[in-house]
């Protein structure tokens, strides 16, 4: 658990540093230039440099909770070493990253007052350049004793790009819905495009160097979790890029473009942005991983990583509970918790992937009645509620009361009521019962941050090597889910005549959730 939130508050920090780093980029390369040829676009400089402001408060409290998170697991429950702590170059560095924020707080709301004061712009693209700086800091280039200085230049160039593109699509889309109808004039999304175009150009270039440092070799992509997760944020980041082409296209022909291409620009940099975000999650991921060049003996073959992809017939055999170790939660897991949680996941994929086949059924409009597809969660959710703790009530020894003081069994008790809450809601939605548009974007949203917190999960350490080849499936699993989300935002979100293969990715993808579910395996 204390992983896992240690990962949630990096993320969280990243997503800060990108609003506040991207915020004084996009200020100062795109807003203020274009000002000159159109100063009624001042009005947005304030509104944005409150952002930048939000932005690293979110760093600063992020990377304050993290220590204090990384501080009570190293304490064990024992008195705090605060003296031997504070002298650790991570905390030094954190001490920096802090400093740095609140200066950039004071900056921001200084320019907002004064909009040209002297001498503070060129120190808030300072500031921004010490906060990637000391990202990298607390990075695993920092930890290297060969080539620290080169990973610590590319790393930090690595976040800024990142940061300048991800947060410049945080104001870009603030500017939008600040603006109401003249979301974007031709002048901001020519000058975003250029930034955004050369910040991608510098990310790749950090990505690569990094890649062949911490990632040796095909082998260590696929048979480590470090691999896995930078594979993914690859995958994530050509997604964006694709999607990036087509928005840079309709720029190119900016002022002439029609209203749809205009229209689509607008949802396909929101969808840009979601993406975004994930990746930025990913990237906090790997910082509580091994770098792949350090896995070696624990690295799982590529025959091993085929093995677990290999289809065959799901397995809907369960063990029995007499074979199960039901009252020691810290035993090793065996032959029987193996084949129970294989037969849970099959029988969920077969859950999942009917609610697949009748979204689809429902699109083609061969079955009308098909609508009420979300009412299958309840069968879902009665099921988990059954299988999930087999050491808690219903099944095991364990009182409904009693297990809900083990933090895994409360989780999986807040899961099953999100699952009966998202079907009923998704329910109404498709049988018309709640006719709020923004209301039907819950379905997508919820699906957009399940498939991310896949790929942000803690990771054991004990075993890396068996840890990773159950793991393995989840990148996929977290890909098709984001896919499902955003395919559904955009058939809600763009005109109707764009809307079918937004509405097939999604249902399709609803129904390759299902089945690779059915496929999984751990033995």
């Amino acid at each position: 658990m204390a992983g896992f939130v240690d990962v949630l508050l990096r993320g969280l920090a990243l997503c800060g540093q990108a609003a506040a780093i991207g915020g004084v980029l996009f200020a100062l390369l795109v807003v203020k230039p274009a000002m000159r040829r159109r100063p009624e676009l001042s009005a947005l400089l304030g509104r944005l440099l409150i952002l930048v402001a939000a932005g690293a408060v979110a760093v600063t409290a992020g990377q304050l909770l993290a220590l204090m998170v990384q501080q009570v697991v190293l304490a064990g429950g024992q008195a705090w070493p605060i003296r031997e702590v504070l002298g650790t170059a991570y905390v030094q560095a954190s001490a920096l990253r802090v400093l740095t924020c609140i200066a950039l707080v004071v900056g921001a709301l200084r320019l907002r007052r004064r909009p040209d004061a002297p001498g503070w712009w060129p120190a808030m693209v300072a500031l921004t350049v010490a906060l990637a700086a000391t990202a990298a800091g607390i990075s695993h280039a920092a930890a290297r004793l060969e080539h620290g200085g080169v990973l610590f230049l590319l790393d930090a160039g690595h976040q800024y790009a990142a940061s300048v593109w991800v947060g410049g699509l945080m104001h870009l889309t603030a500017v939008a819905y600040g603006r109401g109808g003249d979301a974007w004039p031709a002048l901001l999304l020519k000058r975003f495009s250029s930034m955004a175009l050369c910040s991608v150009v510098a990310l790749v270039a950090g990505g690569v160097g990094l890649t062949v440092y911490y990632v040796d070799g095909l082998s260590a992509f696929t048979g480590t979790a470090y691999g896995m997760m930078v594979g993914t944020k690859m995958t994530i980041l050509a997604l964006i890029l694709v999607l990036g082409a087509l928005n840079f296209f309709v720029v190119r022909r900016l002022p002439s473009a029609d209203p749809v291409s205009l229209l689509r620009l607008r949802r396909f940099v929101e969808v840009e942005l979601g993406l975004g975000v994930t990746v930025l999650f990913a990237a906090a991921s790997l910082t509580s991983l091994p770098p792949a060049v350090d896995v070696v003996n624990d690295r799982a073959t590529l025959a091993e990583v085929a093995h677990v992809f290999t289809p065959r017939v799901p397995s809907f055999t369960s063990s029995s509970l007499e074979d199960m170790p039901l009252t020691d939660r810290e035993a090793p897991r065996t032959d029987a918790d193996r084949q129970w949680s294989e037969f849970n996941h099959h029988v969920a994929g077969l859950i999942v992937l009917i609610m697949g086949i009748l979204a689809i059924l429902y699109r083609t409009g061969l079955a009308p009645w098909a609508r009420h597809w979300p009412l299958v969660f309840f069968a879902l959710a009665a099921f988990l509620l059954v299988r999930n703790d087999p050491g808690s009530w219903p099944l095991g020894p364990q009182g409904f009361w009693e297990g809900m003081l083990f933090t895994e069994v409360l989780q999986h008790r807040i899961f099953v009521l999100l699952v009966l809450g998202f079907g009923t809601f998704e329910w109404m939605v498709r049988t018309g019962r709640i006719r709020s548009p923004r209301a039907a974007l819950v379905f997508p949203i919820l699906c957009s941050v399940g498939g991310a917190l896949l790929l942000t999960h803690s990771h054991a350490s004990l075993n890396l090597k068996a840890e990773y080849l159950i793991e393995v499936t989840h990148a996929p699993l977290g890909v098709i889910a984001m896919l499902v989300g955003w395919g559904r935002w955009l058939e809600l979100r763009l005109p109707p005549g764009e809307t079918a293969l937004p509405g097939r990715v999604w249902s399709v993808g609803l129904a390759m959730v299902g089945v690779l579910l059915l496929l999984y395996r751990e033995s």
